[in-house]
């Protein structure tokens, strides 16, 4: 079932509403028209007690002044570009810088703060249809871009976001979704002892901005290698330069063997006390690892007043590699007019 719900009002737009999303088997997802943020995310435990599971807020301002990117959709491109600037078709071009020397998350009003037309799909398994139009020049990004992305909730208690893009002029794409989790319940505390395993042979180390070096390193042998089941905590305070400049995780993760055709398992995330298990499946040939390192804003509250304190949620934000704009040896983020950008991301609840 789904229920549109009033969220507030938006000063030159009028009403926002956001829309809940039930299945039989427990679990609901509420999508906010801006930013087609994942508001809320609930899901049984072991014993079938149901807690929320992403970090959001109460209110449209705090989601207008959001710099967390709590649950939104990200565009046109994620991640960074070193110094907002890049070269396409001999053309150069430069994006907004809005996080320190370079361009992040899409830019001054990313895809994140923008309101999406929402057609809702009412069923056993009910999904969204978000649609959004992006100008050519906007953000500084040529060809006009036409975005459709599909929520659906699964019976299996499953989310699946899936992510379409055509455009009329060759232009770097990078779609992704910024939910932060904390199986435990979003105001838990510490996410140290999460159980996490990442199918990636690889990942991208950053200089003291979060922006990559250019180099593709092995995580054998590094606090990166989450191939086997290991707890966030064990190795976050290791000995380690990479580490250190990001304050924790923040880093990309390079999948073994790389992009799919159909979506795959590729992470696990347990929570012991709790017993949820997040299976995340996915075409995408990487995953930006982020550790909640920046959540101290504290004019800003979550849900319900918790306050915002570092290593409380991570984010498994599934993409292709960052500022690949300007690194030849990064992923191919350039989407053509005869292309359609088609990515499927899904994120499914058990217990153990």
């Amino acid at each position: 079932m789904i229920q549109k719900q009033y969220f507030g009002t938006l000063t030159g737009h009028g009403e926002v509403f956001s829309y809940l999303l039930r299945n039989q088997s427990g679990m609901s997802v509420r999508i906010l028209e801006l930013g087609g943020a994942i508001m809320e995310l609930k899901v049984p435990d072991r014993i079938g007690r149901v807690a929320d599971v992403v970090s959001g807020y109460d209110s449209l301002r705090d989601y207008m002044l959001d710099t967390t990117y709590f649950g939104a959709l990200i565009g046109r491109v994620a991640n960074r570009i070193a110094n907002g600037e890049y070269t396409l078709g001999g053309k150069s071009y430069s994006a907004f810088v809005n996080n320190g020397p370079c361009s992040l998350h899409g830019g001054k009003i990313g895809f994140s703060h923008r309101i999406w037309s929402v057609k809702p799909i009412d069923g056993e398994e009910p999904r969204l249809i978000l649609a959004l139009h992006s100008p050519d020049g906007e953000e500084g990004y040529p060809g006009n871009l036409e975005v459709t992305v599909t929520y659906t909730l699964l019976s299996s208690n499953a989310l699946s976001i899936h992510y379409e893009a055509k455009t009329d002029r060759r232009t770097p794409v990078n779609l992704t979704n910024h939910a932060y989790f904390n199986l435990g319940g979003y105001a838990s505390g510490t996410i140290f002892d999460h159980v996490l395993r990442i199918d990636a042979d690889r990942y991208i180390p950053t200089d003291g901005d979060l922006i990559p070096t250019g180099e593709i390193r092995s995580v054998k042998g590094t606090p990166f290698d989450f191939r086997e089941p290991k707890t966030v905590g064990r190795d976050f305070y290791t000995d380690s330069e990479d580490l250190r400049l990001a304050g924790g995780y923040d880093h990309c993760l390079c999948f073994t063997d790389g992009e799919t055709r159909e979506p795959t398992l590729r992470m696990e995330a347990y929570e012991p006390n709790s017993g949820r298990l997040m299976q995340v499946y996915t075409n995408q040939p990487c995953v930006q690892l982020y550790s909640g390192n920046f959540l101290n804003n504290a004019e800003h509250p979550q849900k319900g007043g918790y306050p915002q304190i570092p290593q409380t949620a991570f984010c498994l934000e599934t993409q292709k590699m960052p500022d690949a704009i300007n690194r030849e040896q990064f992923d191919d983020v350039i989407l053509s007019p005869d292309e359609i950008y088609d990515y499927t991301t899904i994120y499914k609840f058990s217990v153990r």
